[in-house]
């Protein structure tokens, strides 16, 4: 299966002019020149777009003289003598000849690394990039920006590519980030260059994106953290947060579910700096695409509000590419969607076919591919030696660019200091000093609330000590109660400051936009709040939320067989159970106030961990004496206990709601004479990972009778009970009815939890 990755793109080879831009249409208009300096408006079967920068440079002698013998030997028919011989006085279009022939050269020399990448490792998925080949190469050539030698540099461009293995890796050597060694190590064990790329294994990859789709959400989170910052921080002198996102994307992505709901939401939001790239190759695994797919997709994005281009050969006219990306940068209301026809697997045998998608090559197609591109006298992983020297020149032409910006950043914080000391905690991990303060406390004489109610307290409490909290709800804000009132809804063009994200019924687009969010690199923190049945949407993007390191807040209310009338449709039983198996998921099921804001504590500090809290929608039986905001990092913890200096005779283990029926069923056993401890166990990972005394101290091994009290399904349970120990759960879908009478038919109740354990003392 494919994925998705997010590069640190490259940008141009050639150092530009410097040119000074004071309206942003113009700017974004003027880019490709201006990074580019002589790429003109190319003519072309479109329509010409213009270059309003009218910028140009000649190419110096030096650099077309080191070009001069690979160029003749690749292109012999395509080069003059007369060229060569008075190459001082080559004109303008001459440059832009000789350009696009440096240019061909490089996509060759790409196209031939995928290849014996794939070979080398005897696995990959080298048709999609041998067909997109051009595309990458330009936009890492002459559009994107970002900094080599610094992949974090906050304010650089972003590029989203479906695909894996050889592809990613030959481009991503071309950005300088990998060596040849590692290209040779594709795919094994502990090398930088896994099968599927990951963004905590190599350098400047961001997101690991997982099954097809989760990258166009991911795309629509990191262009929505742009838009948002750019409209709290930019100001008509100084402008700190400009940067564009690009989303290569192919036929199964377009299929998949999430990125309907996604590519809907960016033309609602108008996030005009992004621009989805389509490849369209005909392809799918199975075989054509039409097997599955038939309708006119560029109609489709054009229905949802998108700006639609479609480029109809970039192999001979790459010309045309350059005028889509101009008519993208021109754009400001809309994405931009940009359909490029292409072939898949180009230059092979297998061109054009789904037998190109993966695997590798024969002997003989491999021999005929050299031959294609005048490559036969090179050894596998060859790199044409100037492509280096280049490289160093952008790396050098990076470090200017994050340079100019620094300077921008330093007039920013005298002109505007206030503004500067929010912008500067964001890029800081958005964590202010002394932010645990803000949290609510609760004591048992409080009235009583859902913990869905405690919750909101808390979001809004630390919506105020954390410039970097945004979020929004599935459209259930008003049910789950995760709002930040005051800070208006994240819209353009009337308020793209808000902090309040309204994504509509899209569970699976809010998580996956939710993972581009935590993942901008701009100390924002997102959360995302639906009911917990509906958990099974998202499932894909909160377990990528987990494997990519991402700090998303997942709210999830509605929690047990107790939410009320729904019935069993929206009764979750075996959602926590599957939640806690996620590696790193940080699962918190608080059992009153204080628990709730101890769960937001833990949460909000792991910014690298995403949490996942679970909520009641009825209001508990009391705010329990005992419970610690403190004690909730430990996951586990007792919370009364008669025993003094002797152990327990039994020990109840409660989350969530049916704490309190633990420790109401405790104190009527307590006053028959039995030593009874009550232990919250309301994050299993965290408790868990406690030194082996500790977990001793609180779950004694000698004492053999213990009772796990949880309205769910019983897995998981059996490990902290122990083989003598009794878990009571929930093994049926629940029922319809009011709250209390469910409990009370599931055995929910404090007299019926008394009776069982009164049952496993006497045994």
């Amino acid at each position: 299966m494919t994925i998705s990755f997010l590069l640190q793109p490259f940008p141009s080879l050639l150092p530009p002019k410097s040119t000074t831009q004071n309206n942003e249409n113009i700017h974004y208009n003027g880019r490709l020149s201006t990074r580019f300096p002589h790429c003109k408006s190319l003519k072309t079967n479109n329509t010409t777009q213009p270059d309003t920068a009218k910028t140009t440079t000649t190419l110096s002698n030096d650099y077309k003289l080191s070009w001069q013998e690979e160029l003749k030997t690749a292109f012999p028919s395509e080069l003059s003598t007369q060229n060569w011989e008075i190459i001082d006085n080559i004109e303008d279009d001459d440059d832009e000849h000789f350009q696009k022939l440096v240019d061909k050269r490089c996509i060759d020399n790409i196209r031939m690394l995928i290849v014996d990448a794939v070979q080398h490792a005897k696995a990959g998925h080298p048709g999609m990039p041998l067909g997109m080949a051009e595309v990458g190469f330009f936009l890492y050539r002459h559009v994107m920006r970002y900094n080599p030698r610094n992949p974090k540099w906050f304010n650089r461009d972003s590029l989203l590519i479906f695909v894996d293995k050889s592809a990613f890796e030959s481009l991503h050597f071309k950005s300088s980030f990998i060596q040849i060694e590692d290209l040779k190590h594709l795919c094994r064990l502990g090398s930088r260059t896994p099968g599927h790329p990951e963004n905590v294994v190599t350098d400047a990859i961001e997101v690991t994106t997982g099954p097809l789709g989760q990258g166009v959400a991911n795309a629509v989170g990191l262009a929505l953290a742009e838009a948002h910052l750019a409209a709290r921080f930019n100001k008509p002198d100084a402008v700190i947060v400009d940067h564009r996102t690009y989303c290569i994307i192919g036929d199964g992505c377009a299929m998949e579910g999430i990125s309907h709901e996604a590519v809907s939401l960016a033309a609602h939001w108008k996030l005009n700096k992004l621009t989805l790239i389509y490849d369209d190759n005909h392809n799918t695994i199975d075989g054509s695409s039409t097997l599955a797919f038939s309708e006119d997709i560029s109609s489709r994005f054009q229905a949802l509000g998108w700006n639609t281009i479609t480029v109809d050969d970039i192999y001979s006219d790459m010309g045309s590419f350059k005028n889509a990306l101009l008519s993208a940068f021109s754009e400001t209301e809309k994405p931009t969607f940009i359909r490029v026809k292409t072939c898949i697997g180009k230059l092979s045998k297998k061109e054009g076919t789904s037998e190109a998608h993966h695997g590798t090559f024969d002997e003989d197609d491999v021999k005929k591919m050299r031959q294609n591109v005048q490559w036969t006298d090179r050894e596998p992983f060859h790199v044409i030696p100037m492509i280096y020297r280049e490289m160093q020149i952008q790396a050098d032409h990076g470090e200017q660019l994050e340079r100019q910006w620094h300077s921008k950043l330093c007039y920013f914080q005298s002109k505007y200091p206030e503004e500067a000391v929010e912008f500067k905690i964001l890029l800081n991990v958005g964590l202010a000093p002394g932010w645990e303060s803000s949290l609510p406390k609760w004591s048992i004489s409080d009235p009583v609330d859902a913990t869905r109610g405690y919750s909101e307290k808390c979001l809004n409490q630390l919506a105020k000590v954390l410039p970097g909290l945004i979020g929004g709800s599935a459209d259930l804000a008003t049910s789950n109660k995760a709002y930040l009132h005051g800070y208006e809804d994240f819209q353009q063009p009337c308020s793209p400051w808000g902090r309040n994200i309204r994504y509509g019924v899209r569970e699976h687009a809010m998580a996956g936009i939710s993972n581009g969010i935590a993942l901008h690199g701009s100390g924002l923190i997102p959360f995302a709040a639906t009911f917990l049945i509906f958990s099974d949407y998202m499932k894909n993007s909160i377990r990528l939320s987990a494997l990519s390191h991402a700090g998303v807040i997942y709210i999830m209310t509605h929690d047990s067989i107790g939410l009320g009338e729904d019935g069993p449709t929206h009764q979750p039983v075996e959602q926590l159970a599957g939640l806690r198996a996620v590696p790193q998921l940080l699962v918190f099921r608080p059992g009153d106030g204080n628990e709730t804001a101890g769960a937001y504590k833990v949460a909000v500090a792991n910014r690298d961990v995403p949490s996942l809290i679970a909520l009641s929608r009825q209001k508990l039986a009391a705010n329990l004496e005992g419970t610690s905001v403190d004690a909730v990092e430990k996951g586990g913890y007792i919370i009364s206990d008669n025993s003094g200096k002797h152990l327990p005779e039994i020990i109840m283990i409660g989350t969530g709601s049916e704490l309190c029926l633990c420790e109401g069923s405790a104190n009527v056993l307590r006053k028959d004479g039995r030593r009874v401890r009550v232990v919250s166990l309301m994050c299993w990972r965290l408790f868990d990972r406690q030194p082996r005394e500790y977990k001793e101290h609180v779950l004694p091994s000698s004492v053999s009778k213990r009772m796990s009290v949880e309205a769910g399904s019983p897995i998981g349970w059996r490990e902290y009970v122990g083989g003598e120990g009794l878990v009571f759960g929930v093994e049926e879908f629940g029922s319809s009815g009011a709250y209390l009478d469910t409990f009370k038919k599931f055995g929910f109740t404090e007299e019926n939890i008394t009776r069982i354990a009164e049952s496993l003392l006497s045994q």
